[in-house]
């Protein structure tokens, strides 16, 4: 793994073989492993191509081990850290989703009440005959589509802003309980990790100490040197069973800490691809309510079949000659498309005379 403080994209090469097996002495660590906050990884050179745990898909529990530098600071963040604030950002995303749903249906809400109150307006009521019909239409249609678009809002509130709102209530709180698990594993890492340290720095010292002792024997500068040595010894050998209970204490914790990774992040992807299902299916449901509110209002619309009943004037009880004629041109002069420069008046009553009206 190389470069790891730097980059959240390499792939780690912990792997639950090398947990027990490493131990952090400083030998070992220079040549076999790389220790980073507390946490030891084998090495990129003695492991270049560390087998992924789920090698056929892009998964969380491949990546995401070693910690990155704060940009905003000198200290780091852990990888699982940017997988949680990933979670939580996407909570965030589904409750402005939510909102933005709530204001659609508000606009909806609004639309069908104005509606409602144009269709009840005493304008033009007093119009009779055919006209008169079709106008009521007109009015009646409003108030329709006023009730299909309330209709509209109400579903919109059930079927996909509620659900939206309501989706893992407790997530966050979840979220944080997952995040002191993990963060509390690390803090146990890493005072384990400070014990090791400083039962190295302890073996060392006596070991030191031995050693110079044995050399005092040789050139005998003193008396009591051979009992020295026997109790100098015996405090080394104490020193080097303190460290291996370190390092198995330490072996334990990161053993501990890798399988709660592991199972942790696997967790969050889970919810992460859940929760992107949830919000594709509720999002197709909004299409799909939209599309029948669109398919409802054409489908609502009676009075155009009024309208073209009415336009088209009844020659044959229209009275005169003269007034069937003039009726019938001022029908062909509102039916002539208004980008036609060529059309005029004069040329309906042209075409009144050639018909025999």
């Amino acid at each position: 793994m190389s470069n790891m403080e730097n980059s959240f994209d390499d792939i780690s090469c912990l792997s639950p073989q090398n947990l027990g097996s490493s131990s952090p002495s400083k030998k070992q660590s220079k040549e076999n492993t790389i220790t980073i906050n507390c946490v030891t990884f084998p090495h990129p050179d003695t492991m270049p191509e560390q087998q992924l745990l789920k090698p056929t898909e892009w998964s969380y529990c491949d990546y995401f081990w070693a910690d990155k530098k704060d940009p905003q600071g000198n200290g780091t963040v852990a990888g699982f850290e940017l997988l949680l604030q990933k979670q939580l950002k996407g909570k965030q995303m589904q409750k402005e989703m939510s909102e933005f749903i709530r204001e659609r249906i508000k606009i909806e809400e609004d639309y069908a009440k104005n509606l409602a109150k144009l269709s009840q307006n005493s304008l033009a009521s007093q119009e009779e005959g055919s006209l008169g019909e079709a106008w009521a239409q007109v009015k009646k249609s409003l108030a329709d589509e006023a009730e299909v678009h309330l209709k509209f809002s109400a579903k919109l509130h059930s079927e996909v802003e509620k659900p939206l709102m309501n989706f893992r209530e407790n997530f966050k709180k979840d979220m944080k309980k997952c995040d002191h698990h993990i963060a509390d594993l690390r803090k146990q890492l890493a005072s384990r990790y400070a014990s090791v340290e400083k039962a190295r720095k302890a073996l060392t010292e006596r070991q030191r100490d031995l050693e110079m002792k044995t050399q005092q024997l040789e050139i005998k500068l003193s008396n009591k040197t051979e009992e020295d040595i026997k109790k100098a010894r015996r405090k080394s050998t104490q020193a080097g069973d303190d460290l291996m209970r370190c390092v198995d204490l330490y072996n334990q914790a990161q053993s501990k800490w890798f399988e709660e990774m592991v199972t942790t992040t696997l967790e969050l992807e889970r919810l992460e691809v859940e929760r992107v299902e949830m919000i594709r299916q509720h999002l197709c449901q909004y299409t799909q309510l939209r599309h029948e509110t669109d398919m409802f209002n054409q489908s609502s619309s009676p009075w155009i079949n009024c309208f073209e009943k009415w336009t088209r004037p009844k020659t044959g009880s229209c009275g005169s000659e003269s007034t069937r004629r003039a009726a019938y041109a001022l029908w062909t002069w509102r039916s002539a498309p208004f980008w036609d420069p060529g059309f005029s008046v004069t040329r309906s009553l042209a075409c009144m005379g050639r018909w025999g009206l």
